[in-house]
C-alpha cells in the first residue's frame, strides 16, 4: 500500500499525464490523417475548390475588369458549357485509366515481388499528387457548370475561369506523362529494392541516433518465462487487436515513475497481438488501477501491416521476402534474389555497428521502463535462412550467401564472427548436397576462400 501522504502526489500526478494525452490525441489523429492516402489529394482539392469558388462568385462591384479582355469572352454560354462539358468528360476518362493502369501494375509487382509492398506503392507522394490534381481539376470545372451564369453571354470573370479550367486539363496530361514514367519506374526490380534498402537504412540511423540518449540503454534481457510466471509483476493486458507500429517509451516512463515501478513490454515494438494479449508487465509495489492502466495503453500505435518506418526488422524481412518469392518456380528470377541479398548484407553491416537498446531511463536514472530487442543473431537467422532454403539447389544463390557472410565477418566482433562461421559452415554443407557434378565441385571450391574474409574455411568442397 502507498503511503497517505503520496497519495495526492500520485493522483496529480495521473491527472495531468491524462490532461496530456487528451491534448495529444487531436495531435495523434492529424499525424494519422498526413500518412493516409487521402492527405494530399484533400488538401489539393480543398485549393481548387477555393479557387472555383472564387471563379463562380459574382464579380459585379468587386472586380472590375479591363476593357482590353473582352476578347476573351465567350459569344454565348452554350459554347461555354459544351467546353466545360468535355473537359469534364476527358478529365474523368483520364483519371480512370490513369488509375486501372495503377491497379494492373500493382497486381504484376504483388504478384512478382510481395504483396506487403502494394500498399506502400500506392500511398507514394507522387501518386497522392496526381491524384489531388485530377480531383481538383474535375472539382473545379463541376463548380463552373453547377453555377449558371447571369445574362445571355458569359461575362470576361467566367470566360477567364474556363480557360483557367482549359489550362488545368493540360496541366493534367503533362502530370499523365510524368505519372506513367513514375508508375513504370515504381516496378522495375532496381527501384523496388533500392526502395527498400533506403527507406530500412533511415531506420537503423534513426535507431542508431536514439542510442546517443543517456536516457536510453541496454540491460540483461529478462526471461519470459519467469516474467510471465511471476507472481509480482501485474499484467496489463491489451484491449484490441493489431500491428503495434510504435511505443510512446517517454510517457510510459512518466506513468512508471507516477507509482514508483517499471513496465517490462511483453513485445517488441512491430509485433503483432491479439486481444486480451498480457502486453505489459507492471513491477510496482501495488497493482495499478484501471485509469492508469488505460493510460498505458493509450501510448502504443497501431497500424496496418509491416511498416518499416521506425522498425528495420520489417524492410529486412521484406526484402528477404522478394529474394524467396523471385526464387519461386513460377517466377524463376535469381538475379533478384543475388541483388536482395547483396543489399541485405549492407543494411546487416550497419546493424552491427551496434546493440540496440532495450530499456528506458527516468531523470533520476531509474529504470522504469524495458521491452524486447531483436538480437543479431535471430535477425541473421530470420533473413538468411529462407533464402538459403528456397534457393538450396541453386549454386550461384549459396555462393551469394557465402560471399554475403565472409563480407560481414570483417566488421563483426568475436561473438558475432563466431555466429557468422556456424552459417559459413551451413551453406557450405548445403553447397555440397546441391553439387553432383565434378564441375560442379570444382566451381565451388575455386570460390570458398576468395575474397577478404575473417572466416575458417575449407580449400575444396567435401563431397557429401
Amino acid at each position: 500500500m502507498l503511503f497517505a501522504g503520496s497519495f495526492p502526489l500520485r493522483s496529480y500526478c495521473l491527472r495531468d499525464v491524462s490532461m496530456i494525452i487528451l491534448l495529444n490525441a487531436p495531435l495523434k489523429a492529424a499525424m494519422a490523417f498526413r500518412q493516409s492516402i487521402a492527405y494530399l489529394p484533400s488538401l489539393l482539392s480543398l485549393g481548387y475548390f477555393l479557387v472555383g469558388l472564387l471563379a463562380v462568385v459574382p464579380q459585379d462591384g468587386f472586380i472590375t475588369m479591363p476593357g482590353q479582355l473582352e476578347f476573351v469572352r465567350f459569344d454565348d454560354t452554350d459554347t461555354l458549357r459544351t467546353l466545360l462539358s468535355t473537359l469534364i468528360a476527358g478529365m474523368i476518362s483520364l483519371m480512370v485509366f490513369s488509375f486501372s493502369m495503377v491497379m494492373s501494375v500493382l497486381s504484376q509487382a504483388g504478384g512478382q515481388f510481395s504483396h506487403k509492398l502494394v500498399f506502400g506503392l500506392v500511398t507514394e507522394r507522387h501518386h497522392q499528387w496526381v491524384l489531388g490534381n485530377y480531383l481538383g481539376t474535375i472539382l473545379f470545372i463541376l463548380m463552373l457548370l453547377m453555377v449558371p451564369e447571369n445574362g445571355d453571354t458569359p461575362g470576361t470573370w467566367r470566360s477567364l475561369a474556363a480557360y483557367l479550367g482549359t489550362a488545368m486539363v493540360i496541366h493534367c496530361l503533362a502530370l499523365f506523362v510524368y505519372f506513367i514514367h513514375k508508375t513504370s519506374r515504381t516496378v522495375q526490380v532496381n527501384s523496388v529494392v533500392a526502395g527498400l534498402h533506403l527507406a530500412t537504412s533511415h531506420s537503423l540511423a534513426k535507431l542508431k541516433l536514439r542510442q546517443q540518449s543517456s536516457r536510453f540503454t541496454r540491460v540483461p534481457a529478462l526471461n519470459s518465462a519467469s516474467v510471465s510466471g511471476s507472481q509480482a509483476l501485474h499484467k496489463i493486458r491489451s484491449s484490441r487487436t493489431g500491428h503495434i507500429q510504435s511505443v510512446d517509451f517517454a510517457k510510459l516512463t512518466e506513468l512508471a515513475a507516477t507509482i514508483d515501478g517499471v513496465i517490462h513490454l511483453n513485445f517488441s515494438p512491430g509485433d503483432f497481438t491479439l486481444a486480451d494479449f498480457p502486453l505489459f508487465y507492471v513491477d510496482a509495489p501495488t497493482e495499478p488501477d484501471r485509469d492508469w492502466a488505460d493510460q498505458a495503453l493509450a501510448q502504443l500505435s497501431y497500424g496496418e501491416g509491416e511498416a518499416i518506418e521506425g522498425i528495420h526488422v520489417h524492410g529486412l524481412t521484406q526484402l528477404m521476402e522478394v529474394a524467396v518469392k523471385s526464387l519461386s518456380p513460377g517466377i524463376n528470377d535469381p538475379g533478384t534474389a543475388r541483388l536482395c541479398i547483396n543489399q541485405l548484407t549492407d543494411l546487416l553491416r550497419l546493424r552491427m555497428d551496434f546493440a540496440p537498446c532495450n530499456a528506458m531511463l527516468d531523470d533520476q536514472e531509474q529504470l522504469r521502463v524495458s521491452w524486447p530487442a531483436e538480437s543479431f543473431e535471430n535477425l541473421l537467422y530470420r533473413v538468411l535462412t529462407p533464402i538459403l532454403h528456397y534457393g538450396r539447389d541453386d549454386v550461384t544463390i549459396g555462393l551469394s550467401l557465402l560471399k554475403a557472410v565472409k563480407s560481414l565477418s570483417l566488421y563483426a566482433s568475436d561473438a558475432d564472427r563466431q555466429l557468422l562461421q556456424v552459417y559459413a559452415d551451413r551453406i557450405i554443407a548445403t553447397l555440397a548436397d546441391a553439387a553432383d557434378h565434378p564441375l560442379d565441385r570444382d566451381f565451388i571450391s575455386a570460390r570458398l576462400n576468395s575474397g577478404e574474409h575473417h572466416l575458417t574455411l575449407p580449400d575444396r568442397l567435401i563431397y557429401r
